[in-house]
């Protein structure tokens, strides 16, 4: 089938209450597969690398979970990948919210990438944490308030660096792995990145509507489609405006597209919603990689504007390791080399709690995948347990 532009008017669907995202939790491990993995040539490498390290914000993130001493890049790395909701209004009172978790693990060869996302309402034991303005006694709560807690009162770089400390100690008591480094990313750098290749094809697996971005029907300028209550749910459809729509099939997607497709959850053809949203992620972080591999890494023009966009759009904390010391040693893992899975088989494993509504729980089987990851054997997981592995 050939690929096609992506939007197409249609007949408005039924409203659906559904929570809206803000952020995307593959291109957080898309931006740092590419800086530390690359997938190129060597040289091809080494040409970007000055523009890619520059340009990448290095903070303290890890906290006192880091090990810092004696640091280097040899055996299996486990990469903690974070993307947070930050409204455009919100103030230091309001705190941040980690929208998307995922852990990257890389073999001991150094061969093989897995990204293993953690649903953000899942229910943790949070420690309790003092950020030097607020403190948290600690309790049970869903795994983004983290991130909120530890960030809580603070603004910029403080609340960032906080609110992933005490998100990395939850990570650590709930599945045992202590981040060799750790990475925040935010949504306005990846249409950069997507900007810099010009488009990305790939195959649409369902009817997709966007709640984010329609037309007006009158003036053909874009319009928001949908009011939005402020807690992210569907309120109604504006009348006159015809949203943004995908049709299942082949597309090349440009980066306005790109970004409001793989944002959309609420109005998805199969109502897998959360799930639904991760798939679409992961099909288009393996298209976004392979394409990069096949119009950038090896191009010594496009190459360092690539690298450039992905490490602007980026803050990260190494772990102690340098940053051309993991461009080096990754370089062998190309994107058919990375394996998404997909916690819980992709399926919800609600549980109702007071206080905090519908959360979701660990299945037994993605806890033995979590051990997997901390043991270096994802691989003999996954030939385990074929269903966790994404078809993307």
């Amino acid at each position: 089938m050939p690929y096609r532009n992506a939007r197409r008017r249609r007949r408005r669907p039924p409203v659906r209450s559904r929570r809206s995202p803000v952020w995307t939790r593959w291109t957080i491990g898309l931006g740092l597969v590419l800086l530390v993995g690359g997938g190129g040539s060597l040289f091809a490498v080494q040409a970007g690398l000055a523009a890619a390290t520059k340009s990448v914000a290095q903070q303290d993130l890890l906290g006192s979970t880091a090990t810092r001493k004696h640091a280097d890049i040899k055996g299996a790395k486990n990469i903690l990948l974070v993307g947070v909701d930050q409204r455009p209004n919100a103030t230091a009172t309001d705190g941040t919210r980690s929208d998307s978790i995922m852990i990257m693990h890389i073999s001991a060869d150094h061969q093989q990438a897995y990204l293993v996302s953690i649903p953000r309402d899942l229910l943790v034991d949070v420690p309790a944490y003092n950020n030097g303005n607020q403190s948290f006694e600690g309790g049970q709560q869903k795994i983004n308030s983290a991130f909120f807690f530890g960030s809580r009162g603070l603004a910029g770089d403080a609340a960032m660096s906080h609110g992933f400390d005490l998100l990395t100690q939850t990570v650590k008591n709930l599945t045992g792995i202590t981040p060799d480094a750790g990475a925040i990313i935010d949504f306005t750098g990846f249409r950069n990145v997507v900007k810099v290749l010009g488009k990305v094809c790939m195959y649409v697996d369902e009817d997709t509507t966007s709640i984010h971005i329609g037309e007006d029907d009158k003036t053909g300028k874009r319009a928001k489609p949908f009011v939005i209550n402020k807690d992210g749910t569907l309120n109604h459809a504006i009348k006159g405006v015809t949203p943004w729509f995908y049709s299942k099939g082949n597309h090349c997607l440009t980066p306005n597209e790109a970004l409001d497709y793989v944002r959309q959850r609420d109005l998805l053809a199969n109502k897998d919603f959360d799930y639904g949203r991760q798939r679409h992620q992961q099909q288009f972080l393996k298209a976004l990689l392979q394409q990069a591999v096949k119009d950038g890494l090896d191009s010594p023009t496009k190459l360092p504007g690539l690298l450039g966009a992905f490490g602007k759009a980026m803050t990260v904390d190494s772990g102690g390791i340098s940053l051309e010391d993991w461009v080096f040693a990754m370089k062998a893992i190309r994107p058919d080399n990375l394996v998404t899975l997909k916690t819980n088989e992709g399926k919800f494993h609600p549980e109702s709690v007071a206080g905090l509504g519908e959360v979701e729980t660990l299945s037994d089987a993605s806890k033995q995948l979590m051990a997997a990851v901390k043991a270096d054997k994802v691989g003999e997981f996954a030939q385990s347990f074929p269903t966790f592995v994404a078809n993307t």
